[in-house]
């Protein structure tokens, strides 16, 4: 329980001035590990591969301290063998989820009056935790749960978790230090408050970190948080969850609640206490939480905050200055990685004529090398299946279109199996028509669209490439000469939030590259960044005067 003292109240505000000294915290991104062949980290996270193989993990629900379990039960399966089943599961009723929301409702102004450096304390406890003794856990449930690989998983499940749980604290404790300016005779302060409220955290399946960071940030923040992870990573959310709780978290601060995104959603947008979303997911499932949120706006005591991140259409763009390998090195890391489920995935490219016969050998070339398989068993493998049933029904029917289309050619892969895994093939396919949908579509797996474009029409091609796409999340350009990524960086101003100059479309590091695109892409707030932790905070202003006021008259009614 936590004991809130006078003195405490008081920090609210008063004295707020001389909490600079706590700002200065020195944070530096998470080195990669290498896990090469006789490494201890690959040795340790061997063991915990095969911990993770050993059985089906259990996964309550978690409204405070008491474990729940409903009749509504499901499991998460390893998507590169269906058959194992990772982790059984429950999905939060309406009555458990309106419980979770009490809780965190009677719980916020405690945690919203502890000192934000004993909040971050938390952050920074749980990222030396994930640094440490909880690393291989966390990427062997990423692996065997969510289909990365080791460097994938580590990259995510490790790197960028712990880089949002650093940063983060370390910028809501340096917030308390942009103070506004004092006058003679008075101070003025500003008191970061969390949101009056809860906020519903909607995480995806393919990062760990994000997960993480839609609950993790708000709460250091001082707000109450439920965490709704997706089905397809449920085990390695709860791990992070786990995590957090050990290193100090109070209970009902973050309820965790697997369960279906209609009932939630439901739940939490018809709730008073609704005070925000932190969302990344589809952009239709994002619309329909903004149009119920619409809906219910006389029933909320605030105008609750939406932030959302709903992916791309992400592009390469490449002009005749290009450097070849560059580009192909980049595309086939941006678009095959983790089978092109990133957000921020490259799924169109556009290559001028002289340059595409080269293109197009040296990534037939790389493409005969990649190994696709069980990430687990083969540490070899460069990506594995797709996620679920779901998402190979919906690349296989992009993939069964392109096979029968006269305006599209596909020049490597082109095949799925899902008899044991979900897999599907690397997949380059040429397209005669720019605009058609797999040029302009979100597919998010393997496969890579082609436009071959006249080298003279460049420009219009650029045009072509910001007016394409209804999303704005991630591009790249590949040229040499400056005027023509001058003309590029203009044209192409509002087509990505995270533009790339000579470099793949994926790979943004948390505090060097913060995240995030508008347009159908999302809010654009910019997760990784310093004013990221602002969006979930209410300020207040406060003026304290030392000197009485002795006359209501002004001078000039004299």
């Amino acid at each position: 329980m936590l004991r809130v003292t006078a003195a405490v109240r008081r920090h609210s505000w008063r004295g707020l001035k001389g909490s600079a000294s706590r700002a200065g915290v020195s944070v530096r991104n998470e080195p990669v590990l290498r896990f090469e062949r006789g490494s201890p980290e690959r040795r340790r996270l061997l063991q915990a591969l095969e911990r993770v193989k050993s059985g089906t993990e259990e996964i309550p629900c978690v409204v405070g301290d008491e474990h729940v379990w409903t009749d509504d039960v499901r499991y998460q399966v390893s998507p590169f063998d269906h058959a194992h089943k990772v982790a059984k599961f429950c999905y939060a009723d309406k009555d458990v989820i309106h419980k979770a929301i009490a809780a965190s409702v009677a719980a916020r102004r405690e945690w919203d009056l502890k000192p934000v450096q004993d909040r971050a304390a938390i952050l920074f406890k749980a990222a030396d935790v994930i640094a440490g003794p909880k690393r291989g856990e966390l990427l062997a449930k990423t692996m065997v749960g969510q289909g990365k690989t080791v460097i994938q998983a580590e990259i995510d499940a490790a790197a960028e978790l712990i880089d949002f749980f650093r940063f983060n604290a370390k910028h809501a404790v340096e917030l308390e230090a942009a103070q506004p300016l004092d006058a003679e005779g008075s101070v003025n302060t500003a008191v970061y408050r969390g949101l009056e409220g809860f906020v519903a955290a909607v995480a995806p399946f393919n990062f760990t970190a994000i997960g993480g960071n839609l609950a993790g940030t708000p709460a250091v923040m001082g707000n109450v948080v439920l965490w709704k992870p997706s089905d397809a990573a449920v085990s390695a959310s709860y791990a992070v969850y786990r995590v957090l709780r050990e290193c100090g978290l109070p209970p009902d601060v973050i309820q965790f609640l697997p369960a279906d995104g209609p009932v939630f959603g439901d739940a939490v947008t018809s709730s008073e206490h609704l005070a925000g979303i932190n969302f990344t997911g589809s952009v239709p499932t994002f619309k329909r939480l903004w149009k119920q949120v619409a809906q219910n706006l006389d029933v909320y005591k605030n105008f609750p905050r939406l932030a959302g991140e709903c992916g791309g259409k992400n592009f390469h763009f490449v002009h005749k200055s290009a450097d070849v390998r560059s580009v192909v090195n980049g595309t086939v890391r941006s678009a095959f990685e983790y089978a092109g489920q990133k957000c921020s995935a490259c799924s169109r490219m556009y290559v001028p004529a002289t340059l595409w016969p080269d293109v197009k050998g040296q990534l037939l070339a790389a493409l005969r090398q990649i190994r696709v398989g069980d990430p687990v068993q083969d540490f070899g493998v460069f990506f594995s299946a797709v996620i679920d049933h779901k998402s190979f029904g919906r690349i296989k029917k992009y993939l069964d279109e392109a096979k029968c289309s006269p305006d599209l050619e596909i020049i490597a892969g082109g095949d799925c199996d899902d008899s044991k895994g979900y897999f599907v093939e690397p997949t380059v396919i040429a397209a005669a028509d720019p605009r058609h949908p797999i040029m302009t579509e979100e597919i998010f797996g393997p496969v890579l669209s082609v436009f071959v474009y006249p080298d003279a029409d460049y420009k219009e091609v650029l045009r072509l490439v910001d007016s394409t796409s209804p999303y704005a999340l991630t591009g790249a350009i590949f040229a040499l000469d400056e005027k023509v990524l001058d003309e590029a960086s203009e044209i192409l101003r509002n087509a990505a939030g995270n533009f790339y100059i000579n470099d793949k479309s994926t790979g943004s590091v948390v505090a060097q590259q913060p995240f995030g695109g508008a347009r159908a892409s999302g809010t654009n707030d910019k997760p990784g960044g310093p004013h990221y932790v602002l969006r979930w905070t209410s300020p207040q202003v406060v003026k304290e005067t030392h000197a009485p006021l002795t006359e209501w008259k002004y001078p000039y009614m004299a």
